[in-house]
């Protein structure tokens, strides 16, 4: 098939008529609010999984409701991506919308755990077309030079929905019940995907493809065992047994085998070539390490607050607000200059410095570090996540060729989830670790031991322990935190290096150019 008729038949907006901003406007507040729902259901689930497990009698399946979730919609990240690319986005998205319905409403009609841990699997499912054909629609009806003012809200949807999902899930299972966890998402859903089926345009592709399904199930395989490995890893499982040990070998064996299938397969997942683009391979390896430090930090952080300082879940949710704060306005005005100079490499370096700035400030955290300083802190955090995010996508999609802007932007989101995975498993088992570790140091012997194994079977702050002196435990908890973030420096000084690598190229400004723009490298 010739060049030309390639991207006469890509799956993209090709009208000589630019859309106007009203028009855009309509359909990225149906994109916003179809991301909002997918970004949402990560960690609106988390507050009321106690009651679920009460309610449904299944304590021992507990971690299940959120692993299911995070398995199926990290796997299938990659195949939307391609699928889309293959087929046209519009019915696609469609179709993951109202699968993530389906899964929303049976998961609040569940009568058992093992009911809603299938549902919300099904719910994920629904939810990897969410995460990623709203990155790619993006880059279908707006250029690249005038996108980066649009995909600044994105990446403040995706981050302020990390923070309040924790807190309207709380409120949600004590004002009506938990089953309006999920029963919520419906009139939204139907909501974005009215407007979606109304105002959005966009020509489908009419060639013969084949889907590459060996390679789906290899990296299925390898994804899978890596997510679960991570997930039990110092919890359900020691991180030297066997378990944990055959499913990280799993994974790597099937990722070897999964790239050599790739590099034979005529339709391949994600193609190997695209990695020979510099400017695709710095922005996958970005997402991973951003992934990691800003889930690691929505995470532990609201721990600090609740172990350390005793605060509620709702509260301690809400202390993360100047982090939040931080994020949306750095990824509007980072989005707004980019679409304003047309460059958009500074941004990233200038948020991977303050990831290590903020990183290093979090490492000096006391028992008695004040509010002030802590949200101070948190903003420069959030400032440099904001300047990252959504940079990332936008230069990946304008590196590559329009034919593959799916495959391209799934795998920017497929690298930050896994980042995510692995950055929440070692900063978790890093705390636990030093905890032991200062616990023992501060704490007779046979105090030490006691406090140590309740510890190890649940994180609970100062209740549930043996009598012993709590200034000491709480300096303990404290201790472990810092070490937490210490051992986070490296990997944002990492993140930097990578930033540095990243090449500007040529945003292009209309449609027309985007077409005449095929096959750009950098």
């Amino acid at each position: 098939m010739s060049s030309t008729k390639s991207v006469a038949n890509a799956p993209v907006v090709t009208q000589d008529r630019e859309l106007e901003h009203n028009e855009i406007k309509v359909i990225m507040s149906a994109l916003m609010l179809a991301l909002l729902l997918g970004a949402l259901d990560q960690t609106i689930v988390a507050t009321a999984l106690p009651k679920i497990a009460n309610d449904l009698h299944g304590l021992s399946e507990y971690s299940w409701v959120a692993t299911a979730y995070l398995l199926t919609s990290a796997v299938s990240t990659p195949l939307y991506g391609k699928i889309s690319d293959m087929f046209g986005r519009k019915k696609i998205f469609q179709f993951s919308i109202v699968l993530f319905l389906i899964g929303s409403a049976l998961c609040g009609l569940s009568q058992t755990m093992t009911q809603l841990i299938f549902f919300r699997g099904l719910q994920g499912l629904g939810a990897g077309g969410l995460m990623t054909l709203v990155f790619a629609i993006i880059g279908d009806v707006v250029p690249p030079r005038n996108r980066g003012r649009y995909q600044g809200y994105f990446g403040a949807v995706f981050a302020v929905s990390s923070v309040i999902g924790p807190l309207l899930g709380g409120v949600l299972t004590d004002d009506l019940s938990w089953r309006w966890v999920f029963y919520v998402n419906i009139p939204l859903g139907i909501l974005a995907l009215s407007a979606i089926a109304a105002r959005l345009h966009l020509p489908v592709r009419h060639v013969d493809h084949r889907i590459d399904w060996m390679g789906a199930s290899l990296l299925g395989i390898s994804v899978t065992s890596l997510l679960l490995a991570t997930v039990w890893g110092g919890m359900t499982y020691p991180w030297g047994s066997s378990q944990i040990i055959g499913l990280f070998t799993t994974s790597i064996v099937g990722g070897i085998a999964f790239v050599i299938r790739e590099h034979y397969a005529k339709e391949p997942i994600i193609p190997l070539r695209l990695f020979r683009n510099s400017i695709f391979s710095v922005t996958t390896l970005l997402s991973l390490l951003v992934g990691a430090i800003m889930f690691g930090a929505i995470i532990f952080l609201p721990e600090y607050q609740q172990l350390v300082r005793g605060d509620s879940a709702i509260k301690s949710g809400l202390m993360l607000m100047p982090l939040i704060m931080g994020v949306v306005v750095a990824s509007l005005t980072a989005g707004r200059l980019t679409s304003k100079i047309g460059k958009y490499r500074i941004f990233p370096i200038i948020g991977s410095t303050l990831f290590v700035i903020s990183l290093w400030l979090f490492s000096h955290i006391e028992v008695n570090t004040s509010r002030l300083t802590l949200g101070f802190w948190m903003v420069i955090l959030g400032v440099g996540v904001g300047m990252i995010m959504p940079i990332l996508t936008l230069a990946v999609q304008n590196a590559v060729e329009r034919k593959e802007l799916g495959t391209a932007t799934s795998s920017v989101v497929f690298f930050r989830s896994i980042g995510s995975a692995l950055g929440a498993a070692v900063f978790g088992a890093v705390l636990t670790n030093r905890l032991s570790h200062y616990i023992t140091q501060s704490l007779p012997a046979s105090a030490s031991a006691k406090v140590v194994a309740v510890i190890k079977q649940s994180l609970t702050g100062t209740a549930g322990l043996p009598k012993v002196d709590g200034a000491l435990i709480l300096s303990a908890f404290a201790h472990a935190f810092r070490d937490v973030f210490l051992i986070g420096i490296p990997l944002g000084v990492l993140t930097l290096i990578v930033a540095f690598f990243l090449k500007d190229t040529p945003l292009r400004a209309s449609t027309r150019e985007m077409a005449e723009g095929e096959g750009l490298e950098p």
